[in-house]
């Protein structure tokens, strides 16, 4: 079959059947709550696992240890994201990509929920990392290819989607914080299955709804680039293998040596792959601009996860340490506090599609409402470290404070994410469309990379020292965002 023009496979997508979008939104919708209920569930309990005591059901980590693994996992699992959106670009397309990444993930569970040692924990983690990068950014890809690229839907349509991602984030830690009481594995068996149901969804609903939407390769390995490229590979891993085989025993790599060596490749990457788009001959004038126009986008992100994904980190031992769980006669577990950040997003995920759609060209622009999300992910960190200021050395902490900071980071995830979603599907060049997607997961696996080293910083001692820092320089940086805004979208050409 010859290759379909963007005109062709809009028009074999019905447009109309899913709050007003393409039908074919229902099938990534379901799709993504699926996979992020597999996910959020397992993340939601995964620090508790490591730190816990070996009594108690878990590994028997060291907190800081486990709060430094618990970073450095989510970063592999975003930085994946390129080796996702390559294939998809080049070998699979997006469509394939999504499958083949829920289905690894869907085993890493497993793996995971077999109760065992630690080398599982491990096996469990390349699977997840592999497979999440496979399927996370080629799934929002796919929703930039429903919508005509002039389509004044597409912004909300993307904040629909971001409802279905955190729905299923709100359900999962709910239920893994039930279950961690009875197994932390039965937790993760959980997880798994809403792996597996989301798949059956994809795979029941795609020919349908998405029709070819997916299905097409952007830029195919010619035969003469398909030896080279696996022999490259080949080598790859050959080489690789035999350096760790080395490094291990001379105690070269080291668990700090690997953190340290995520975070360099956490930078380098993402500035990589800028350069190789920005100098490629397939990259042409307007798209050069709009690369550049997406930097300060980028480095902007990069800040707002290092204080968002710290839900599953610092946010999260506060949880477990700092706060009063025993609320209004209610006992809490420490999990469920991960279930409010989407519960907020999924209230007001619908105002702001509604909002974006009702303001229509007198909206903020893309890097105005980054600028918002700094600005409230900033706040976030502000107020929690209020009760420490103000509050008695040591005193639990009421649980309303750490929901109000969660609020304010979901206020801040719904300014930012969902719009950095569209606007990179608008930004991307042509020949680069699902590994620019990549690039955009890999500012949240660069914040998380960072964050391995920032966990470290963390103490009942420096806590006000620590909120207040990285709370005022995200406040900083938003402002400043906000005034370069018009600079920025002179580099957009056109795109708004």
């Amino acid at each position: 079959m010859s290759k379909l023009t963007k005109q062709q496979v809009l028009e074999e997508i019905p447009q109309k059947g899913f709050f007003g979008h393409p039908k074919g939104l229902f099938t990534l919708f379901f799709t993504e709550f699926w996979e992020r209920f597999s996910y959020y569930g397992m993340r939601a309990i995964l620090v508790f696992y490591m730190y816990y005591e070996v009594s108690s059901g878990g590994l028997g980590l060291d907190k800081t240890v486990a709060l430094s693994i618990m970073s450095i996992y989510g970063s592999l699992v975003y930085m994946s994201g390129i080796i996702g959106g390559w294939l998809a670009d080049r070998v699979l397309g997006t469509s394939k990509a999504v499958f083949y990444g829920g289905v690894l993930i869907m085993f890493g569970h497993i793996a995971l929920a077999i109760p065992g040692n630690i080398t599982m924990f491990f096996v469990s983690m390349v699977l997840i990392v592999l497979g999440t990068g496979l399927l996370k950014p080629n799934a929002s890809s796919v929703v930039g290819e429903l919508y005509p690229e002039d389509d004044n839907r597409r912004d909300a349509g993307f904040s629909i989607f971001y409802m279905g991602i955190n729905m299923g984030a709100f359900i999962s830690p709910i239920i893994a914080g039930i279950l961690m009481k009875q197994s932390f594995h039965l937790g993760f068996g959980v997880a798994a299955v809403g792996m597996f149901i989301g798949l059956v969804v994809f795979v029941a609903t795609k020919k349908k709804n998405l029709g070819h939407a997916g299905t097409t390769v952007a830029n195919p390995l010619l035969p003469t680039e398909k030896k080279r490229v696996y022999s490259t590979f080949a080598i790859a891993v050959v080489v690789i293998g035999a350096l760790v085989a080395i490094a291990i025993p001379q105690g070269w790599l080291t668990f700090d040596s690997f953190v340290g060596l995520i975070g360099i490749l956490a930078f380098l990457i993402p500035t990589a792959y800028f350069v190789v788009m920005y100098r490629s001959p397939k990259t042409n004038e307007v798209e050069q601009s709009r690369l550049l126009a997406y930097i300060p986008l980028f480095i902007a992100s990069v800040l707002f996860w290092v204080i968002a994904e710290q839900g599953s980190t610092i946010l999260a031992l506060y949880a477990d340490t700092r706060t009063d769980l025993n609320f209004m006669g209610i006992e809490l577990s420490p999990a469920w506090f991960q279930s409010f950040w989407p519960l907020f997003v999924i209230i007001l995920a619908p105002m702001f599609a509604w909002l974006w759609v009702k303001l229509g060209d007198r909206q903020p622009n893309i890097p105005q409402k980054f600028s918002l999300g700094l600005l409230f992910a900033g706040f976030s960190f502000i107020v929690i470290l209020l009760p420490g200021f103000f509050g008695e050395a040591g005193a639990l902490v009421n649980p309303l404070w750490l929901v109000l900071s969660i609020f304010f980071v979901a206020v801040g995830e719904l300014c930012l994410s969902p719009v950095g979603l569209s606007a990179t599907t608008k930004l991307a060049p042509a020949a680069f469309s699902a590994q620019t997607m990549s690039l955009w997961f890999l500012s949240n696996a660069a914040a998380q990379a960072l964050n391995a080293q920032l966990v470290k910083l963390y103490s009942a001692d420096t806590e006000v020292m620590y909120f207040g820092t990285i709370g005022g320089v995200a406040i900083a940086i938003g402002i400043l965002l906000f005034f370069i805004s018009p600079i920025i979208m002179r580099y957009m050409k056109g795109i708004r």
